[in-house]
């Protein structure tokens, strides 16, 4: 079966594999102690740090082990701006950063703190200006991401440094999605980083603060990881994280210009094999092996299912899950469709056999799902009032977008249509579905119930 989620988690390396077995042999032992086995494993996890260091692109005694990379993002912002409190409580964070940071700047919010929002593109990037002009004499730490985890548009991480440094603000890049790629370019402070994104073994993140840079370990103090990592160390897992990274990333040049023509090869043909769809993201400027899609007029879990009855196994950022009921933050920031969302990965070793049976999967899926969810075929214009109204209260994505696509062609030019909508992601997927096709988006109005989306008939 095809897996096509490595942006979530890649597959277990072999070498990680092989690494993580021999450490269970050698490096049981707890590090801190002097007697032998103690001393085999201390050698294990300095040997592992130097190599993890090495590239990261830092000192050894500037990185830490962490139990995973969330864990390594929240430390970094907590240390960071609590090391920095007497410069201020300002926080600076994009829009599309991972959910780890965004709730750790939303729990720096409730106890007492600010932070801002820099905004992005289409394309999902931010502008170096714009974030320049968010921070401010009380900001005590700024944060980027490398390359979005949702959309894989790499973010202009050079450019933001050179401004913080220029503002004495340090910068946290989440290195999650692209540190198996390659190098971060330098001018960061703070770094975090997951081994599963590049093959490693779960539970395991990395942490590399810059010397210089004001940090306080929040919690109780811990005499392991610099206090910045609590507990006992993972030591075989940490020896196979860094033991997979060394070797994806000597294989990260070839590895990424194949998976490239690959995902190319998609985001060529999913435009042309599927109507009424969206490749987001930034066609240039993003990771190798990531692409995403909006398809219209489709539940993207229920085409998630569709897909891994026929052996696919890929993923949706977005739109109405039914666990969340919301649509992603990081399309609804872009102003992008998120319905019927759709993001393939590709792991290491994908070959283009895969590719293609995926590309002659997914129409069909495709099709198959529109159908249940009675999307319209084709516009089918008859006479009627110059202004409908379309009730869709109760109704969850994407069928508020379907019913205004069923009756937009009954109402003449100029004519509008009002769907009337409870579901939180009709705010994000009407305006994207005007412009996708033609029409004009005149605005949101309160109802008794939900909100009213007004939409004018252009041709």
């Amino acid at each position: 079966m095809p897996y096509f989620d490595a942006a979530s988690s890649a597959p277990l390396h072999p070498v990680a594999r092989q690494a993580l077995l021999a450490a269970l042999d050698e490096g049981w032992a707890d590090p801190a102690r002097l007697y032998r086995e103690g001393r085999r494993a201390r050698l294990l996890l300095d040997a592992a740090r130097e190599a993890a260091a090495e590239a990261v692109g830092c000192r050894p005694d500037e990185l830490t082990f962490t139990p995973s990379g969330t864990a390594a993002v929240h430390s970094a912002i907590s240390g960071a701006l609590a090391g920095r409190r007497r410069v201020g409580r300002h926080l600076v964070v994009s829009a599309v950063e991972h959910s780890s940071v965004l709730h750790s700047a939303a729990a720096h919010e409730k106890q007492g703190g600010t932070f801002t929002e820099v905004p992005v593109d289409r394309a999902g990037a931010v502008s170096p200006a714009a974030y320049g002009e968010a921070l401010r004499a009380d900001t005590a730490l700024a944060c980027l991401q490398s390359a979005n985890h949702e959309v894989g548009t790499v973010q202009p991480v050079p450019e933001v440094a050179e401004l913080c440094r220029a503002a004495g603000v340090p910068l946290l890049v989440d290195a999650a999605q692209s540190l198996g790629w390659g190098p971060v370019p330098s001018g960061w402070s703070l770094l975090a980083a997951s081994a599963h994104k590049w093959g490693g073994p779960s539970g395991v993140g990395l942490l590399a603060v810059r010397k210089g840079v004001r940090f306080a370990p929040q919690g109780p103090a811990d005499e392991r990881e610099s206090g910045r990592a609590a507990g006992f160390e993972n030591i075989p897992a940490v020896v196979a994280a860094a033991a997979s990274l060394r070797v994806v990333r000597a294989e990260a040049e070839a590895e990424s210009a194949r998976l490239r023509a690959l995902v190319e090869l998609i985001r060529t043909r999913v435009a042309a094999l599927v109507p009424e769809v969206e490749v987001v993201g930034d066609p240039v400027r993003r990771l190798p092996h990531l692409v995403t899609f909006s398809c219209l007029y489709v539940d993207g879990e229920t085409l998630l299912h569709e897909l891994d009855r026929e052996g696919f196994a890929v993923s949706s950022g977005s739109s109405c899950t039914s666990s969340t009921l919301t649509p992603s933050h990081v399309l609804k920031a872009m102003g992008v469709l998120s319905e019927g969302n759709v993001r393939v990965s590709l792991p290491a070793g994908t070959t283009q056999e895969d590719v293609e049976r995926f590309l002659r999967v997914l129409p069909g899926s495709v099709a198959g799902v529109r159908e249940k969810l009675g999307a319209p075929v084709a516009a089918s214009p008859t006479r009627a009032a110059a202004s409908l109204v379309v009730d869709s209260l109760g109704r969850r994505c994407p069928i508020p977008v379907i019913e205004l696509a069923k009756v937009i062609g009954t109402v003449p030019v100029g004519g509008t249509v009002t769907v009337l909508s409870d579901d939180e992601a009709a705010r994000l997927d009407i305006p994207a579905w005007c412009t996708m096709r033609g029409q004009e988006y005149v605005g949101e109005e309160p109802a008794d119930r939900g909100s009213a989306y007004v939409v004018r008939r252009l041709s």
